[in-house]
Formats: structure tokens, C-alpha cells, sequence
């Protein structure tokens, strides 16, 4: 196989790889579409035709028109299906056959395209060469077959055997002086079987260096909501959904990342709801949608609002915006005392009267210049507010990557307090999850963090001794590889090095490492950036069968809204070499433990057994076997939504942080990276990004007209963005494009993975640990050759 050689308009490298000597990065062209970049605003409705159009596509490259139907009848269907590899909105309750999206629909045909990565291809490539591909070049030449060991001799991967890479793995790490100078991390992507037998391994081995995607996601979530709520979770599902009277939707574009949720906002819209779209950009979630399943609605081109509301905050902004609403709302109690709910308040919180307190000591000025809104804007939002019974309030991660993330989140809290909104139909807060298990992940085990009564449990339950000591998370776990403090990096599922912040920091990090192993699906850049012994191991995919000693498998996930459901594979596997996740952690496990007691390959053969153990080990997990087969499967219980809290207080709590000031400094900018339309997470279908008027284009910065004009720039004049980190340090990528956008003043948005780049390794929020990948001080100016 050879190189592609497609060429494009405009390119000057095929990947941004960033320049040692300067930490400056190139633009990398224009992408897989080719043709020149384009910018044009995008009216129509989100999903309908442009969605079917856009699957059809995909589904003409992947050639797989036979399968690619076939999931489209069982992706996401209870009695026979499998659970989307995508988003982790939940399923459908109530019966729907097509309960699926564009976006998990080109999710999957990617994973089943019918291109393989074998020995040839290696043969025909060396490492370096590779490093110089496009990443969307690089996932399209297809699955990898089996697994592979790098040779610095030849610079390329080879054939290896399973038996042979377990043994490395083995050797290494029993050779290393710690077990903490390893680290563990997930992507999200792992069952829940296979995420009990991983942290089961590692803890076992003796580290709780688990970082994983959460720890750059939703980390602010978590500890927010355990701090106010005492649960690490949202209280609402679906059917909660269905009847609020108010939805606010903050920091997400609901269209991309999770787009089954543009039909809960139609339905939403149609029964009199109102919705509040709280972000920086009017994006496409907060405008139309024609939902692929109303077949009627399709044939006539019918469309439905998703919002009646829209909020633009500068970046930064949210946690003002959300205290000038409940300043409101207090206001409003003084001559409405129906305003508040006086008996949850005096029943269930603890702090309220420091909280009002706090908010009617906030002038209004200070509340107007740290959201970038007025107060008109606010108590319109209040008005919406009051006026509902029932509200709802869901988030995703442009709430979360910020500094102040863990305050923002509890200040949602505080305004769901104050009518009582939590514990009770219709209500409560509800945080979007984006990989399909990462919730699951965490509450079977992935957790830098544990709390002694789960690791004591974990003990009683298999007989092992689980250390104590705090592990690593994801940031702290790239400083200690940097640093030669840890030695090991085992990654389990993802691209890693393009999800990192500081992308240069993060490889150099990597390649300081004794031993790198990645297990995968296709090839990506990850592998690329190994250290001085490097292993791909191939896994399962989500859509294809696991067929084991015991029989066919199934295994299981958890939804951002607790619902606990098995997931079958369809398909047959892509190479009769590739393993499960569960069989490579205990193929790993017996070759590094092998005095282990507990019953790895009893395990493999039968998921049952896994499961067996995990309702001895973990809360909620009670009848496992029986529940999850039932279905929909079951519900972890929640308790805050039973108004159960489990605080020091045994009340749901209010916090009182500060009003922090979100403005850059003068002459600078404040950038949020995001997702484009076509693709998900690190993985990038095209150049294109339909929702955004964004033809062949993935270098580009969308900032606010005045600030164009500020900087004499017109749109797709070529720019430079140069990020300011808390230490002075600068990164910089050149070569960018212009466009003007409805954004905030002060405010830039640009693409991720290729903007992780500009956030500096230190810069995250020491409330959360996040990086700050949408908080970032940049200066842009016109690009200098």
C-alpha cells in the first residue's frame, strides 16, 4: 500500500507537527475534501436532509452498504443490538426503531470499513514517514489486523505475537522499581466488565494511577456535584426530559455532540417548553431541526425550533450569567414569594441565607462586565426561570474546561436550589456525557481518586490489597512521564497524544517512556509518539461479535443518565487476530501477576463471572446479570434524586465562590476550542463543518466582527495565534484563517485537537485539574511569513 497522494490546495504539511526550535506549528492545509477552504453562514435545520445526505456519503466511502444498514436496524435496540460507540445520551425507552444519529452512524461505518493495516503496510512504511501523515490519513487506512512491536532498527512496526507482547508487558513492569511509575489511563471507550478487570489489574499490580478522559472532560462535574449534591451524577432521565417546563442548555452544541438530544429539544418545543441556549456562539443546536425518524416531517421539508431563548455570555461568563439569574430570582422572591421554594430550602440546603446574601452584595455592573451580557438578558432568564415548575438545567464542556468549572457547576446547583429543582419530576441538573462509557468507567473503578470504602470493598470482594495512595491523573501523569517519574504508559483506547493539552510537552513526555502500549482499533497518531519499546495491541470494536470459551459475549454500559444496558456485537471481526479488551487486560494481567489468585482466564471465557463479582464489589450492582437483561436494562440508583444527600452536611449545600473576572487583558483574546460537525473527539471525517458554514477548512479561528476590524483583518486572512500561559511561557500556530462569527467580543473559538496545542501543560484549573482547553489567553495578528 502507499502513501496517499492526494494533494490539496494550499497545503504546506501534512500534519501539524510542531517545530521543535520555535513551538510554532503550521498550518496544515485544508484537509481530506479538498478544494479551496470556504466560510458561509448555514441556515437550514440541523439533522434531516443534510444528515442523510452526509451518512450517505459515508456510507459510499466505507463500501459497506449491507452492514451499514443493518446497524442502522440494531444499533441502540435493546433485545438485539449494539450500544452506539458515539455519544452516551441514553436510548430511546419507549420503542423507537431508528434511535440513532448521523454522527453514530458515521462512528460506526468507520470502524467497519473493510480497509486493513497489516504487515504489508507496515513493511511498505517506517514510522517516520508516518509521523508526517495527516491524522485523517492516517485512521483512513482501515483497521489494524493484529499486534505489533516497533523495531528501532527499521524504524517500522512488526508482527509480533500476543503471547510475546504480554510477555514484554509482564517483564517490564514487574521490572520497574514502583508500580506508580505506571500509568493506566482509559479513553472511555471500555465496557464496564472490561473496566472492573483494568482497575481490578492495576490496583492488584499495586498503583491507582488511572487517569483518564474524564480527567480532561468532566472532572469539574464530578466534583461539583459531590460537593453540593453528594453524588458525582446527574439526577434526571429521560422522562424527565419529556416533562420540564424549562431546559437550559449551557455550553454544548447539542447538534454535534449529541445529536438524538435535538429530538428531546423538538418534542420539548412542541409541548410548550421553553428552552434557554446558553453559549458564546448561536449555534445550530439553538435553531431547527427536521428529526430523520418523523417521516412525514422529511417528506415536506417540516422543521421544529429547538429553542425560544438565546444567551451569549463572553467565555468565561457562565458563572456571572447564572448568579445575576438568581439575583433575579431573589429579587423577584421579595414581592413573589412563590419565587423560591421556602420549604425545600429550609428542609433540604445548607447555606442559603450566605448565598442571598452574596448575591444581593453583587452589583449588577460587576455581573454585566464578567458575563458580557446585561442585566435585561439575565432576568429575561430568570423570568423563563420562575415562571416554570419544573426546569432542568444540562451541560457539557464548555461549562468545564474553564478556570473556574468547579465553581460554575455548583453555582448551577445553587439556581436549581432555590426552587427547590432537584429531587423531583422534570427537574434537576443534568450533565452531558460525551464517550459512550465514560460515566460507566468511573463508577466501575477508573478513578485516580478513591474513596477507602470502595477500595475496601474491592479487597473483601478479591481477595487483593488495593494501595491507598492518591495515583495520578491525566495532567499530573504527562508532567510525571516528562519528568522520568513514571516509565509506563498503557492506554486503552483513544489517541492520546492528540487529545493531551501541549501537544509538544505530551510528546516529548511519551518518548521519554521505557514502554508505550496502546490498544486500538486503527491506526493513529498515538502510536506514532511511542517510547523506546512501543506495542499495538488490536481490540474488538463495539460493532462486532466477541465470541469466547463460554460462548458469544455481551458486555455493558452505563448512559450519562445511569441507565445500565448490555451491548451486542453484530459483525464479524476484521481479523481472526484481534482480542476483546477483556482478554488483553488479563492477557496483561496474568503475564505481569503471575502468582495472581484472582481467575483472569475463568473471567475471559465467561462474562458472567465479571459480572458476578462486580455486584459483589460495586453498589448497585445487585442481581447483575438478571437486571441487565432485562429491558433497557436498569437504573443505578441516584440518591440526590430522592433528595438523599450525601454531604457532611446531609443536606444539599450552597457555595459561595467568588465572582471571578473572565477579560484576557487588553489587546487579547479569550479561546474556547471545539468540535467540528464531522467529527468526534479525535477522529476527523472531514475538513468540513456543514453547522458552521465551514467548507475545507480546519485551521481557522472564528472571532467577533469588531475584533476583526481591530486587527484589519478580512475573512480568511491568514493569522497567527499565540497562546500567554500562567508561567509566560508562549505557543504558537501559524498560518490560521480569519472568520467572522457571532461571537462575543473578546472571544475566539478554533478547533480542537489541532488548538490542544496552545494549552500549556500547566495551565489547568486547580479546582479541577482540567486543562483549560476552553479558557485560553491568546493574541491574534495577521500572519507573518
Amino acid at each position: 500500500m502507499s502513501a496517499p497522494t492526494d494533494k490539496r490546495p494550499g497545503d504546506r504539511a501534512r500534519d501539524p507537527a510542531p517545530d521543535a526550535a520555535s513551538g510554532a506549528t503550521p498550518a496544515t492545509g485544508f484537509g481530506p475534501a479538498g478544494g479551496e477552504p470556504a466560510a458561509r453562514p448555514y441556515h437550514h435545520p440541523t439533522a434531516g436532509w443534510g444528515a442523510a445526505r452526509s451518512v450517505a456519503k459515508v456510507v459510499a466511502r466505507a463500501k459497506e452498504p449491507v452492514d451499514a444498514t443493518r446497524l442502522m436496524v440494531t444499533m441502540n435496540h435493546p433485545d438485539r443490538g449494539f450500544d452506539c460507540p458515539g455519544c452516551a445520551w441514553p436510548d430511546d425507552q419507549h420503542g423507537l426503531h431508528l434511535d440513532l444519529c448521523e454522527n453514530g452512524i458515521k462512528h460506526s461505518t468507520w470502524e467497519m470499513t473493510p480497509k486493513r493495516v497489516d504487515r504489508d503496510f507496515f513493511a511498505a512504511h517506517t514510522v517516520t514517514e508516518l509521523s508526517s501523515w495527516a491524522d485523517f490519513d492516517l485512521e483512513d487506512q482501515g483497521r489494524l489486523v493484529g499486534p505489533l512491536s516497533y523495531d528501532p532498527d527499521t524504524d517500522r512496526y512488526l508482527p509480533i505475537s500476543w503471547a510475546d507482547a504480554f510477555a514484554l508487558i509482564g517483564e517490564v513492569l514487574r521490572g520497574l522499581g514502583s508500580p506508580d511509575e505506571a500509568l493506566f489511563y482509559t479513553s472511555g471507550r471500555l465496557s464496564n466488565e472490561a473496566t472492573f478487570l483494568y482497575q481490578l489489574f492495576a490496583r492488584e499490580y499495586g498503583t491507582n494511577n488511572l487517569p483518564d478522559c474524564s480527567n480532561m472532560c468532566h472532572e469539574a462535574s464530578g466534583r461539583a456535584l459531590t460537593a453540593s449534591l453528594g453524588t458525582g451524577k446527574g439526577t434526571v432521565d429521560l422522562n424527565d426530559l419529556d416533562t420540564a417546563d424549562a431546559l437550559f442548555v449551557m455550553g454544548v452544541n447539542a447538534a454535534s455532540n449529541v445529536p438524538r438530544m435535538i429530538t428531546t429539544l423538538a418534542h420539548a418545543y412542541r409541548r410548550g417548553a421553553q428552552i434557554v441556549h446558553v453559549n458564546p456562539l448561536v449555534e445550530a443546536a439553538a435553531g431547527r431541526t427536521i428529526v430523520p425518524h418523523e417521516f412525514a416531517a422529511m417528506a415536506t421539508f417540516r422543521s421544529t425550533p429547538t429553542g425560544t431563548m438565546n444567551l451569549q455570555p463572553r467565555i468565561g461568563g457562565d458563572l456571572a450569567f447564572l448568579r445575576g439569574v438568581a439575583k433575579a430570582v431573589l429579587e423577584s422572591a421579595e414581592h413573589e414569594p412563590e419565587a423560591v421554594d421556602r420549604e425545600f430550602l429550609e428542609r433540604f440546603t445548607e447555606g442559603f441565607d450566605a448565598y442571598r446574601d452574596l448575591c444581593a452584595a453583587t452589583p449588577w455592573e460587576d455581573l454585566e462586565q464578567a458575563s458580557g451580557l446585561t442585566r435585561r438578558d439575565m432576568r429575561r432568564a430568570a423570568r423563563v426561570y420562575t415562571e416554570a415548575s419544573s426546569t432542568i438545567v444540562a451541560w457539557c464542556l464548555g461549562i468545564t474546561q474553564q478556570e473556574h468549572g468547579v465553581d460554575t457547576v455548583r453555582e448551577i446547583v445553587n439556581l436549581l436550589l432555590l426552587r427547590g429543582n432537584v429531587g423531583r419530576e422534570g427537574a434537576g441538573p443534568c450533565p452531558i456525557r460525551g464517550h459512550s462509557n465514560v460515566q460507566g468507567n468511573r463508577t466501575c473503578g477508573i478513578d485516580h481518586r478513591p474513596k477507602d470504602a470502595f477500595l475496601d470493598r474491592l479487597d473483601e470482594v478479591c481477595g487483593i490489597t488495593a494501595p491507598r495512595a492518591p495515583g495520578l491523573d491525566t495532567v499530573h501523569g504527562i508532567q510525571a512521564m516528562h519528568e522520568g517519574r513514571a516509565t509506563v504508559f498503557v492506554g486503552m483506547g483513544g489517541n492520546f497524544v492528540r487529545a493531551a493539552p501541549d501537544h509538544e510537552y505530551t510528546e516529548a513526555a511519551l518518548r521519554n517512556c521505557e514502554l508505550t502500549v496502546q490498544v486500538s482499533t486503527k491506526l493513529n497518531r498515538s502510536h506514532l509518539v511511542h517510547g523506546r519499546r512501543a506495542l499495538i495491541l488490536p481490540c474488538l470494536g463495539r460493532t462486532e461479535k466477541d465470541v469466547q470459551a463460554g460462548g458469544a459475549q455481551s458486555v455493558s454500559v452505563e448512559d450519562s443518565m445511569s441507565m445500565v444496558h448490555l451491548s451486542r456485537g453484530m459483525k464479524r471481526p476484521a481479523s481472526p487476530h484481534l482480542r476483546s479488551e477483556p482478554a488483553i487486560i488479563a492477557g496483561i494481567a496474568r503475564a505481569t501477576l503471575p502468582d495472581s489468585a484472582t481467575p483472569w482466564e475463568g473471567y475471559v471465557e465467561d462474562y458472567d463471572r465479571i459480572r458476578d463479582t462486580m455486584q459483589r464489589a460495586l453498589d448497585g450492582f445487585e442481581d447483575f446479570n438478571r437486571r441487565v437483561r432485562g429491558p433497557h436494562g436498569f437504573r443505578l440508583r441516584q440518591p440526590a434524586r430522592e433528595r438523599v444527600f450525601r454531604t457532611a452536611s446531609g443536606r444539599a449545600e450552597f457555595s459561595l465562590a467568588p465572582l471571578p473576572d473572565p477579560s484576557p487583558g487588553e489587546g487579547l483574546l479569550t479561546l474556547a476550542t471545539v468540535r467540528s460537525h464531522d467529527q468526534w473527539n479525535t477522529t476527523i471525517y472531514s475538513s468540513d463543518d456543514r453547522y458552521r458554514g465551514l467548507h475545507n477548512l480546519r485551521t481557522v479561528v472564528l472571532l467577533n466582527a469588531t475584533d476583526m476590524r481591530d486587527r484589519g483583518l478580512a475573512d480568511l486572512d491568514p493569522v497567527d495565534i499565540t497562546s500567554i500561559a500562567r508561567d509566560g511561557t508562549r505557543r504558537t500556530v501559524r498560518g490560521y484563517r480569519a472568520v467572522t462569527y457571532d461571537v462575543p467580543r473578546g472571544s475566539a473559538v478554533g478547533y480542537m485537537p489541532e488548538l490542544n496545542s496552545l494549552c500549556a501543560i500547566g495551565d489547568f484549573s486547580p479546582q479541577s485539574d482540567q486543562p483549560l482547553m476552553k479558557h485560553l489567553t491568546v493574541e491574534v495578528v495577521a500572519h507573518t511569513p
